[in-house]
């Protein structure tokens, strides 16, 4: 069935590995993925637009996604808030800006997606279980622990001693989650500049970056954060 999000819908958009299996394989495919979150995310179609790009960015480590200069101005499908890229599945918070934003960007996503590890791997077939899942955010005070069960929760899981490693230790899990690449907590507070974010929903709710760390430490420590987000957590 066709999604269909309201203008200024949030929405937290989920999608994992068919069969539960890898859909990034090395941290190559996880900076192409980031590299498509970027540019795809533009109303002009997206066809061969990578290759125009491969001078620019390899598929390696980088801090800054630019906008080329000699590109049209980009008119963005949705804005994204948050993500997260685990080795199986990823997670997006976005708003719906333009009627059919959300959905437009998710399928140029996926089939991008799907279309570059099939070339590069020589694979056919389906990568992701299927179409994405979603849930609509309608409750403004619950978007603040979408966004920390999604770029701290989960990036705490993939800690030394997993979850319960990185609630004993919160301080220094809290630096590896700045420091995680795959994720947008270290842009969300200027660690790096990718530009796929918009953070300014999240600057109304937190002066700077110790308010938001607080918050996060409440929200894992003393509250239970699944239970908070209910119905809303998709994984």
């Amino acid at each position: 069935m066709k999604r269909e999000f309201v203008e200024r819908d949030y929405v937290h958009a989920y999608n994992r590995g068919n069969r539960k299996m890898d859909i990034f394989y090395n941290d190559s495919d996880k900076w192409r993925f980031m590299k498509m979150i970027r540019y795809f995310n533009n109303e002009e179609p997206s066809k061969n637009i990578l290759r125009q790009l491969f001078f620019l960015n390899r598929d390696d480590e980088c801090d800054h996604f630019e906008w080329p200069k000699n590109w049209a101005p980009q008119k963005p499908l949705v804005k994204i808030l948050t993500y997260c890229l685990k080795t199986n599945h990823f997670h997006l918070l976005m708003r719906e800006i333009i009627k059919g934003g959300i959905t437009k960007f998710m399928h140029k996503l996926g089939e991008g997606y799907t279309n570059y590890i099939n070339a590069k791997y020589g694979e056919s077939g389906r990568i992701f279980q299927g179409t994405y899942k979603s849930k609509i955010i309608k409750e403004a005070n619950v978007l603040q622990y979408i966004d920390i069960y999604i770029q701290v929760l989960n990036v705490f899981e993939l800690y030394p001693g997993g979850i319960e490693g990185a609630l004993k230790e919160f301080d220094k899990a809290f630096e590896f989650a700045m420091d995680y690449p795959f994720c947008s907590l270290g842009e969300s507070f200027g660690k790096r500049r990718m530009e796929i974010i918009d953070r300014e929903i999240f600057g109304e709710m937190f002066t700077n970056l110790e308010a938001y760390k607080e918050v996060a430490r409440d929200a894992l420590l003393v509250r239970n954060i699944r239970e908070i987000m209910g119905k809303l957590v998709i994984e």
